[in-house]
């Protein structure tokens, strides 16, 4: 997807709002200075966050497009910029601008689809978006599924709003785990992996998948043992990319451009995976 003009014109972003998701995950609500979203975006958009004298990143929205009033972003603290963002507090302001990348196909391939969400980690930030988008156009799409692990309890993302709204929800499925065994869990432990074949689900469904490499790595393998195949199977690679525009050659995969070519991507989209995968 081409990106206008205006995507590369920073605009002034105020944070209303930071979440404490998990030890090192936090939830920023961005807002412009007269209190509109920036711009609009589709699920599995970019944008880059910019604290000018520290550096520039670039996240996931992890909102849905069908919240009209403000911008989430879910940051897990790993470097510069992120330090920085997790010492900011409500009032501050930032530079926002984008958005950028290929989204999710929601109105196209996915439309009229029975979708399969699987996540590890951080992981769970990205398709977060599409996730509500797809509950908010609910009539649009099959059956909604939710498998999503973490190393522990402690570090499951948007737990609350899984608790409070998605589990709640009798129009989708959420199957939750943790890598080890913990006080006070009661549900499934194992690897996302692992669990994905456990669950066993049909092969009628197209699969959203994002986490560290290595899980995607496993669970793609265990899918294909379940009968999938590579067409029915998209993943996001945002956290390669840098500049956002195609010009610093950061986010190359193969012949691919993560950030002018995805970086949303259907597996048989890519002649091989990265290295760290």
């Amino acid at each position: 997807m081409m990106n206008s003009c205006d995507s590369l014109i920073p605009k002034i972003g105020v944070v209303t709002d930071i979440r404490i998701d998990t030890p090192d995950v936090k939830t920023f609500r961005v807002v412009t200075p007269d209190g509109k979203k920036a711009f609009e975006h589709e699920p599995g958009q970019c944008a880059m966050l910019s604290i000018p004298g520290v550096g520039e990143a670039m996240f996931s929205i992890t909102s849905s497009p069908t919240n009209t009033e403000y911008m989430e972003f879910s940051i897990k603290k790993c470097g510069c910029v992120t330090e920085w963002l997790h010492s900011m507090e409500v009032g501050q302001q930032i530079t926002i601008r984008g958005p950028y990348g290929r989204p999710f196909p929601v109105e196209t391939e996915l439309k009229g689809k029975n979708l399969l969400f699987i996540a590890g980690g951080i992981g769970l930030a990205p398709l977060r978006s599409v996730i509500n988008y797809c509950r908010d156009k609910r009539e649009n799409y099959g059956s909604l599924q939710v498998i999503y692990g973490s190393r522990s309890k402690d570090d499951l993302c948007d737990y609350q709003e899984i608790l409070d709204d998605w589990l709640k929800d009798d129009k989708m499925e959420v199957d939750l785990t943790i890598d080890r065994e913990q006080e006070g869990w009661d549900g499934h432990v194992g690897f996302v992996p692992n669990y994905v074949k456990e669950l066993a689900p049909t092969t009628d469904k197209t699969v959203l998948v994002c986490g560290p490499p290595i899980m995607i790595k496993f669970t793609l393998a265990g899918l294909k043992e379940l009968g999938f195949t590579e067409q029915q199977v998209y993943t996001t690679m945002e956290l390669r990319m840098k500049c956002g525009v195609g010009k610093c050659g950061r986010c190359n995969i193969g012949n691919k451009y993560v950030c002018k070519d995805g970086p949303v991507f259907r597996f048989d989209e890519l002649d091989s995976l990265p290295d760290e995968y």
